[in-house]
């Protein structure tokens, strides 16, 4: 049956169609306009023209599917990966890297011109040079495929059967070696393999981390159970095969849940955390605290952000959503003090460890949630910060802590965001009072549709 939209006839599910692809969209899926309604198309790429199948349609906008490219972009590349369609992981795997740059900068350049009444210029996106193996955390499902066999790999996108892994290219070789060498004994030794449906079997996800700079390798086996058999065996076959690895945590997991981590962990072998390196600074990593996993372009991020912050040893300095400590303790050397404050209990002993192992005095890390914490040192201890840092989640800043900063008018005000949409939008509010001097895209992950992004604001000057 036809399905007509807004007086679009053409538009229909299973239907083929051809195409010119006008634009990119924000997750890097291909744009084209039927009759003027708008269909979003994955694996295409601006300036094609493709022969697609119509694969959902509603009532604003449908989906398609490419079939044939007729005309090929010259961006576009032979994707190195033979699983990335699959997994999702990297849907931009199929475009020039330096093009993925551009798009991100683009991204980000039309929400500014949609929302922000000063229309400022995005700067270009700060790539890496060796876009490749940059991740320093992996976590692979181990369970069954259709025939029952034991699976190790990646979920696939927006399902939770598992794709295999042969190489991922953008995740450390070395891990990925020690999670197929951990799932090929637990195969061997017959341990059995967590099923979601049924809720039995014991071996759930291997997990590992590494410090990129350390070379320390943490594993993390998470089980269904409290046990897996013969303990003292499974450590020796790791260890002896990887000397790098310097920890393993069984983790327990026995909820039905999508959570990969429960919060029960026990050291099989050594203290169960590993260190890095970012900057001058040495950070303890365990297995439930957060560390961004592109450690190379994280100092990148972090030292933009202290320096275009300007800091001073005059002045005091707020660090909104603080994690483990570590943007709070490049900031340390700058300034008089700084007051990191995290809603995570764990990150916040870690941000203090941190600062130890550091021999850091000048941070004071608050653990609570930041729009109350905030709230408290501003209005009971009377503490005024000269700069104030943030770093929120993807949902971005709340409202009261917007006031707060509105009220308290820093001289600085960075944001740094995991979230172009929400950050455009919370820059609209702070445009009466403060001048946005620049806004950065960081390429954090490549070939994937995320960016990072920095900016800038300082107070405007009493007219």
């Amino acid at each position: 049956m036809s399905k007509k939209n807004h007086g679009v006839k053409s538009v229909e599910k299973n239907k083929e169609y051809i195409v010119e692809i006008i634009d990119n969209g924000f997750e890097g899926e291909g744009i084209a306009k039927i009759d003027n309604f708008t269909i979003f198309i994955p694996n295409a790429i601006k300036g094609e023209k493709v022969k697609i199948l119509i694969v959902k349609v509603l009532s604003s906008h449908a989906f398609g599917k490419v079939l044939e490219i007729i005309n090929k972009s010259q961006n576009r590349i032979e994707a190195d990966c033979t699983t990335y369609k699959r997994c999702g992981g990297c849907n931009l795997r199929h475009i020039k890297y330096e093009e993925t740059l551009k798009m991100k900068q683009n991204a980000v350049q039309s929400l500014v011109n949609k929302t922000l009444k000063n229309k400022i210029k995005v700067q270009n996106t700060l790539g890496m040079e060796k876009p490749y193996n940059y991740r320093n955390k992996a976590q692979y499902p181990v369970g069954k495929d259709k025939n029952g066999k034991p699976v190790l790999g990646v979920f696939a996108n927006r399902s939770h059967e598992i794709i295999p892994i042969d190489n991922c290219i953008i995740q450390n070789k070395k891990t990925e070696e020690i999670a197929k060498f951990i799932f090929n004994y637990i195969v061997k030794q017959k341990i059995s393999i967590y099923d979601e449906n049924t809720g039995k079997g014991l071996i759930r996800h291997i997990v590992t981390k590494i410090g990129i700079k350390t070379n320390e390798i943490m594993c993390i086996i998470v089980i269904n159970g409290k046990k897996i058999p013969n303990e003292e065996e499974f450590v020796k076959q790791i260890v002896s095969k990887f000397p790098e690895v310097k920890t393993i945590v069984k983790n327990i997991n026995e909820q039905n849940t999508n959570v990969i981590l429960g919060k029960e962990n026990v050291n099989l072998y050594n203290d169960g955390y590993i260190e890095d390196i970012l900057g001058d600074f040495r950070f303890k990593i365990s297995p439930l605290s957060f560390y961004q996993v592109n450690p190379i372009q994280a100092e990148k991020l972090y030292n933009i952000g202290v320096e275009a912050a300007g800091i001073f040893k005059k002045d005091v300095v707020f660090d909104l959503y603080c994690g483990i400590g570590t943007i709070s303790l490049f900031m340390s050397k700058f300034a008089k003090k700084v007051y990191g404050i995290e809603i995570v209990e764990e990150a916040v002993n870690a941000a203090k460890q941190n600062a130890i192992i550091n021999n850091v005095t000048n941070t004071e890390f608050l653990c609570g949630d930041v729009e109350c914490v905030l709230d408290d040192l501003i209005y009971n201890k009377n503490i005024i910060p000269d700069i104030v840092m943030v770093d929120p989640p993807r949902k971005g800043l709340d409202s009261k802590s917007i006031d707060n900063i509105l009220n308290i008018k820093p001289e600085k005000f960075v944001y740094i965001s995991c979230n172009p949409a929400t950050l455009v939008r919370d820059l609209a509010k702070f445009e009466d009072e403060y001048d946005i001097k620049g806004i950065l895209p960081v390429d954090m992950f490549p070939f994937t549709s995320n960016v990072e992004c920095v900016a800038v604001l300082q107070l405007k000057e009493d007219m």
